[in-house]
C-alpha cells in the first residue's frame, strides 16, 4: 500500500459516507477530537484529509447529487495543509483545530484567492485584501480554510418569496437527506457541507435563524453566539443589532471547540468592544454528558401549539429531558410572544441600508456596486441572471428608509428589546429560575418551491436573535423521515450553560441521522 492509499484508507475509517454509513452517536470517529488523535499518532495528515474533502466535494457537490453547497474551494488549501503538517512535525500542534479543514460562508472575507460575494453576481471579483478577524483567529488556531459555501443570496434579505439556499452565483443548495427538500437558510451551504461530510466543520452567520434553522433541518448542531462574542468585522452585513457568525458542526463538542477559536476581542467592532471580559478560550470544559441533571428548563409551547404532530414530537423531547434529570416547567412562554415580528422587520430594513452602504463603500473605487442603490440597479440590469425566481422588494424597501436617528427606527428597536429581553427571555428566566428556554428549533424541511418560495414550518429563532442572546440547536431525531432539532436559548453570555445542556441532551437523544441522499422522501 503506497502513502496515498494508506491516507485514503485511514481517512475512510474516520469519515462516514452518506447513505452507507450507519448513524453514529456523539464521540464517533467523525469528531474533531478523533481527527486530532489520528493526526497526532500519524494515521492521518492535514494534507491527506484536505484532499479527501476536496474529492468528496468533487464527487457529491460538483457531480453526483450536485448539492451546490460549495461555491469555490481554496486553491491554496493543500499547500496550507502541507505546511501545517510540517509545523506539527517540527513544533507540535497549535491546538485541536490544527490541520482541520473548515468551510466558510461566502459572506465572510478571506484573504485567500477566493471571492466574498454573499452569493451575488454584483460582488463577483471582490477579493478581500485581508481576513475577517474571525478567519484570522481560525488560521491562528491552525485551521485550513477549505473553501466558501453557498448561501441564500444576501443572507436571505432580498425578497419575501425567496427560496432558501438559492443564490445567483451558486444556484439552489439541496438538502442531503432529501434532495427535493429545502436546506433552509441562509447558512445553507455551510450546514449541508457539514451534514454531508464535505468538511470537518463550518462557519455560518445568523441575523435571525440562519444558523439554527439550517442546523435543525440538516440534522447537525448549530450555535448562534451572543452578539459581540465573535467579531462582525469583515462580514457582509444585514443588521449590526443582530448579526453574528457561529459554528456548524456534527457534535456539540465540535461546536464548542470551534466557538473557542472564533470568539475573541476586536476593538474595532463596537459590539466586541462592549463584551470585554466575557470571552472564553475553552468552551469544551463546560461539556457534561450528564449536563441535564438538576437543570431547570422552561418549555416554550406557543411556537408549535397549532401543529399537533410537532407538539407531540416536542412532548417526546420533554420526556427525554425529564428522564435525564431536568426539572421541567411547562409551559414557560414569552409574555409578548410574536409582538416582535413587525418591529424586527422595521429594524432590519433601516440597519440593512445603513450597514450595507458602509460595507460597500469600502470596495475599490470603480467597483460596479458601492451603495444599496447601485445594487438595486445592478440586479435590474442583470434580471435574467439575478431575478429569474424572485424579486428584490426588500432591497427597495430598505433603500426607502431614512437614517438610524429616524424616530420609527428608534421606536421599533425599543419595541424589539422590550418584547425579547425585558419582557421576554430575561423575564421568563427570572420568573421560573430557569437555566434555559427549550422548544423545537423548526419544523421539518419543506419542498423546494422556486415559484412560491419558502413555506414556513415554524421556528423559534427570533427571540434570541433579536435580543442578541445565544441559541443552540441539537439534533432531536426524525419527524416523518426528516431531521428536527431541539433548541436551548438563554441569557446573554450563557454559552457555557447552553453547551452543558446541549451536551447532556445529545447523549440521550436519538443519534444524528446520516444523510442518505434520497431523491425524495
Amino acid at each position: 500500500m503506497d502513502r496515498r492509499d494508506f491516507l485514503m484508507a485511514t481517512t475512510a475509517a474516520i469519515l462516514s459516507v452518506p447513505g452507507r454509513a450507519p448513524s453514529a452517536p456523539a464521540g464517533s470517529p467523525q469528531d474533531l477530537a478523533d481527527i486530532a488523535a489520528a493526526m497526532t499518532d500519524g494515521r492521518l495528515t492535514a494534507r491527506g484529509l484536505t484532499q479527501v474533502y476536496l474529492d468528496r466535494i468533487e464527487a457529491l457537490d460538483r457531480h453526483g447529487p450536485q448539492l451546490h453547497a460549495v461555491l469555490e474551494t481554496n486553491p491554496r488549501a493543500l499547500e496550507i495543509a502541507a505546511a501545517l503538517d510540517e509545523e506539527r512535525r517540527t513544533h507540535g500542534p497549535r491546538g485541536p483545530l490544527h490541520g482541520v479543514p473548515i468551510l466558510i460562508k461566502d459572506n465572510v472575507e478571506t484573504s485567500d484567492p477566493m471571492m466574498t460575494t454573499a452569493g451575488s453576481l454584483a460582488l463577483e471579483g471582490w477579493h478581500a485584501p485581508q481576513d475577517a478577524p474571525l478567519i484570522a483567529r481560525l488560521r491562528a488556531a491552525g485551521a485550513v480554510i477549505l473553501g466558501k459555501t453557498n448561501l441564500s443570496e444576501w443572507a436571505n434579505f432580498r425578497s419575501t418569496h425567496s427560496s432558501s439556499g438559492w443564490s445567483a452565483r451558486g444556484g439552489q443548495t439541496l438538502n442531503p437527506h432529501a434532495l427535493n427538500r429545502t436546506p433552509s437558510g441562509s447558512s445553507s451551504g455551510s450546514a449541508v457541507a457539514v451534514a454531508a461530510d464535505l468538511c470537518a466543520a463550518a462557519v455560518g452567520t445568523e441575523t435571525d435563524g440562519s444558523i439554527v434553522s439550517p442546523a435543525s433541518i440538516n440534522g447537525i448542531v448549530g450555535l448562534k453566539p451572543t452578539v459581540g462574542l465573535v467579531s462582525r468585522r469583515g462580514i457582509v452585513p444585514i443588521s449590526h443589532s443582530q448579526d453574528t457568525a457561529g459554528p456548524l458542526a456534527r457534535s456539540v463538542r465540535d461546536a464548542a471547540l470551534l466557538l473557542g477559536a472564533l470568539s475573541g476581542p476586536d476593538p474595532s467592532d463596537a459590539a466586541s468592544a462592549a463584551v470585554a471580559g466575557r470571552f472564553v478560550a475553552d468552551y469544551e470544559r463546560f461539556l457534561d454528558a450528564d449536563g441535564l441533571r438538576g437543570s431547570r428548563l422552561g418549555i416554550a409551547r406557543r411556537f408549535f401549539a397549532d401543529n399537533a404532530p410537532l407538539n407531540d414530537f416536542l412532548d417526546r423531547c420533554v420526556a427525554t429531558l425529564a428522564q435525564a434529570g431536568a426539572q421541567i416547567i411547562d409551559p414557560a412562554d414569552l409574555p409578548m410572544h410574536g409582538d416582535w415580528v413587525a418591529p424586527e422587520q422595521e429594524v432590519l430594513l433601516y440597519e440593512f441600508k445603513s450597514d450595507l452602504n458602509a460595507y460597500l463603500a469600502r470596495l475599490p473605487t470603480g467597483f460596479p456596486v458601492r451603495t444599496l442603490a447601485d445594487l438595486i440597479r445592478f440586479n435590474t440590469a442583470q434580471a435574467p441572471r439575478e431575478l429569474p425566481l424572485f424579486d428584490q422588494e426588500l432591497l427597495r424597501q430598505a433603500e426607502a428608509k431614512a437614517g438610524l436617528q429616524d424616530a420609527p427606527y428608534l421606536k421599533a428597536r425599543a419595541a424589539c428589546l422590550r418584547a425579547t429581553r425585558a419582557r421576554g427571555i430575561d423575564a421568563v428566566l427570572a420568573r421560573h429560575r430557569l437555566d434555559a428556554i427549550v422548544t423545537l428549533t423548526s419544523g421539518p424541511a419543506w419542498l423546494i418551491d422556486p415559484v412560491n418560495g419558502d413555506f414556513d414550518t415554524g421556528g423559534c429563532s427570533s427571540p434570541a436573535a433579536i435580543a442578541g442572546y445565544p441559541h443552540i440547536s441539537v439534533p432531536a431525531g426524525l419527524h416523518r423521515g426528516l431531521p428536527v432539532g431541539l433548541s436551548f436559548f438563554g441569557a446573554a453570555f450563557s454559552e457555557p450553560t447552553l453547551l452543558r445542556l446541549a451536551c447532556g441532551f445529545e447523549h440521550v437523544a436519538p443519534a444524528r441521522a446520516v444523510p442518505a441522499l434520497l431523491s425524495s422522501i
